[in-house]
């Protein structure tokens, strides 16, 4: 993510989603009737998403897993709700937290930045300074704590920004950022890989299965998604139903 309240686009979203290749997915859509005009690709298994744009609203929320204390409730709940909510109401959402399990939730939009964690029994709220950040599953760590961190961060930092949202392909568009957010060319045992691939010890293969791009200014949004990291040129622009742009 990063922030500069001056810039032409002040929030740009690099967002990698890691999952098993077993769990089934649709590509960024409006799915949501109780959400309405929201953005996000679906997870079919529990109905949520691990992405949500409300470009009405000018709002990006994106979850990532957290480390903690993993919910004990029966009623437990999916913590890829939380995203359509923080996107459709621009706050941390009024939920019983003790039925999820830890998370890392990102709130962006024209007006700052902040992150919501959840360790599952403490939420810890924190507003980001104007800059560039990786929120990675550990939280924010120190660079020096965290390869993907030291490669990324500055790298996303140095590279040019992407102006003002318009028309044209991805690469047009958001030049340096398109090739780091497509991993960089980091192979996938390196341990600053931004895109990853687990072959576990049960078969279940767990690995990077799409990114996204999201800008956000006040004229406009553009949202950028891969479907397939091995295949650069899968990006392809989001398709915003005109009611839902704002």
């Amino acid at each position: 993510m990063s922030f500069d309240p001056d810039a032409e686009s002040p929030i740009l979203l690099a967002g990698v989603r890691d999952e098993f290749v077993n769990r089934p997915w649709m590509s960024p859509s409006a799915y949501w009737p109780d959400h309405q005009g929201v953005v996000g690709g679906r997870d079919l298994l529990a109905g949520g998403t691990w992405l949500a744009l409300n470009p009405a609203a000018r709002r990006v929320a994106a979850l990532l897993n957290g480390h903690g204390l993993l919910s004990g409730a029966r009623n437990r709940a999916s913590r890829g709700e939380l995203p359509l909510l923080a996107a459709s109401g621009g706050e941390m959402p009024l939920v019983e937290l003790t039925r999820y399990d830890p998370f890392h939730l990102l709130l962006g939009g024209l007006d700052g930045v902040r992150l919501w964690t959840w360790t599952g029994d403490r939420l810890s709220e924190e507003k980001l300074r104007p800059g560039t950040h990786v929120v990675v599953n550990a939280g924010l760590p120190d660079p020096h704590d965290n390869a993907r961190v030291a490669h990324f961060q500055p790298a996303f930092a140095k590279a040019p920004r992407p102006g003002r949202p318009g028309g044209g392909s991805p690469d047009r568009y958001w030049g340096e950022w398109l090739a780091l957010a497509s991993g960089d060319g980091l192979p996938y045992e390196d341990p600053a890989a931004l895109l990853v691939r687990h072959e576990l010890s049960d078969g279940r293969l767990f690995m990077s299965l799409s990114v996204s791009l999201v800008a956000l200014a006040e004229s406009g949004v553009r949202y950028d998604f891969l479907p397939a990291p091995d295949d650069p040129l899968t990006w392809h622009p989001v398709d915003i139903p005109r009611e839902a742009r704002g």
